[in-house]
């Protein structure tokens, strides 16, 4: 995919902000970073704003266009984080702005009490696009922890069991009953003990990095499941929900084996078992496909969405088959903000592009971006496995290829190498640098992309 009309607007636009005839395609740092006026707003950001936010790198955005981003001091940057793989669409991507005012001219909020069309119309959208086997219904949140949080609820309701469980490396999100999930990191959990009870964790399948005995990683986990678990530890019928993320995010984007997710289902539907899909960080066309579950022809039976669904507006989902949250008693779930006409405005205009244009796009150029990769690995054995699918791709590094031993501080290196040069990066897992740019990035700035992240790595290695 050569240079969208989207991105022709995105140059054009900061043309006329710089007053210059520059094409905007090189990487233009023209200060020092931080810039000065990004050094003024850090320290007034130092005194009124929380230190628990895990900043690697002292950007300070003035205003972005599609899959590029400017800074305060008028440097850019190609952004290959999307705020978290949130903006699907691009930065204000102008269907989405309009869709916002137009909603805005009407009314800013009516609490979930009462009714509005466009919830109503999203509603309607996602039991379409929803990857279950049955008509669908949803809820409506704000964010992603609170869509978990409502789909642990709903299981628990509708199932009358207690227990739950949950795979190591999982990000579920931060407030005390997605938290209990969360897994990625022990910094998430330190401190806030006890979270909510009755969740037993269990290893991912990793075939890079496995655990068990034998090739097949996603056996082998199912088989501990349901031969030691459930013979020793949890009763099966006690289990509520197991909830998973379909491709792990936090955890370090990894992708599992092909015959876990039919496995894992086969063996929800043994025990009466919900399956809980968290697509809040690979959903809205991430990987290629509306749902990453649909790579593996999987339907759960309660899926999570936020992040890139509205394209940088907060509003999540939990939408579950309409045989389960028919279920949910009157009053025994409910917030005042989701649902809200603004988010669910930005939510219907980014799904019609994503369905229409970019689910497509993420995965011709993530296609491309994997070979890139792969290439690159073959340069550089620090580069110790390529993985994704569509947008959402995962490079580990390793101090050795032998020995695999993870390399955290070149990780971290690379990436502020890489924000130096103009491309804007993040890491998960151990060792991984992550690549999710907007949905709508066009081959030819995913290359200019590679080439800074394959100059960053170059300069991080001749330097130790």
């Amino acid at each position: 995919m050569t240079t969208t009309l989207f991105e022709k607007q995105a140059i054009q636009t900061h043309s006329t902000k710089l007053g210059t005839k520059e094409d905007g395609r090189s990487p233009r740092i023209i200060t020092d970073l931080p810039g000065p006026k990004a050094q003024a707003l850090l320290a007034r950001d130092e005194q009124v704003v929380s230190p628990s936010y895990p900043r690697d790198y002292p950007f300070v955005m003035d205003y972005g266009r599609g899959a590029e981003v400017w800074d305060v001091d008028g440097n850019r940057f190609i952004d290959f984080a999307a705020g978290i793989a949130v903006t699907s669409t691009g930065h204000a991507h102008p269907k989405v702005v309009e869709a916002i005012k137009n909603a805005a001219d009407k009314f800013l909020h009516i609490s979930s009490d009462y009714y509005h069309e466009l919830q109503i119309r999203l509603g309607e959208k996602m039991s379409d696009i929803a990857p279950l086997n049955e008509p669908a219904m949803t809820f409506f949140t704000n964010s992603g922890t609170e869509s978990v949080e409502g789909a642990l609820k709903l299981a628990r309701f509708v199932t009358g069991r207690p227990r739950f469980i949950g795979f190591l490396g999982g990000f579920h999100g931060r407030s005390m009953g997605s938290l209990a999930f969360t897994a990625s990191k022990y910094t998430q959990q330190a401190s806030f003990f006890p979270t909510m009870p009755g969740v037993t964790h269990v290893p991912f399948p990793n075939n890079y990095r496995p655990v068990f005995a034998g090739a097949d990683q996603g056996q082998a986990v199912l088989n501990y499941i349901e031969n030691v678990l459930f013979q020793s530890n949890i009763p099966a019928q006690e289990v509520a929900a197991i909830l998973l993320e379909p491709i792990q995010g936090e955890g370090g984007y990894l992708v599992p084996p092909d015959s876990f997710l039919p496995g894992l289902r086969a063996l929800c539907d043994r025990y009466g078992i919900l399956l809980i899909a968290d697509e809040v960080q690979s959903g809205i066309g991430r990987t290629g496909k509306m749902f990453a579950v649909e790579h593996w022809d999987v339907q759960p039976d309660i899926v999570t969405t936020a992040k890139g669904l509205a394209s940088g507006m907060p509003i999540g989902t939990v939408t579950a088959r309409k045989s389960l949250m028919e279920r949910w008693a009157h009053g025994a779930h409910g917030n005042t903000y989701g649902g809200n006409p603004l988010c669910c405005a930005a939510a219907l205009a980014t799904i019609e592009l994503v369905e229409n244009e970019y689910k497509d796009n993420a995965a011709q150029v993530g296609e491309h971006l994997l070979d890139k990769m792969r290439d690159l690995a073959a340069h550089y054995p620090l580069i110790g496995e390529v993985r994704g699918k569509g947008l959402m791709i995962g490079l580990e590094f390793v101090k050795d290829p032998v020995s695999k031993e993870p390399a955290k501080k070149l990780v971290e290196q690379v990436i502020h190498e890489a924000f130096h040069n103009g491309l804007l990066l993040l890491s998960c897992g151990v060792s991984t640098i992550r690549l999710m740019p907007p949905l709508m990035v066009s081959q030819d700035l995913a290359d200019e992309a590679v080439e800074i992240l394959e100059k960053s790595i170059k300069n991080v290695i001749e330097r130790q």
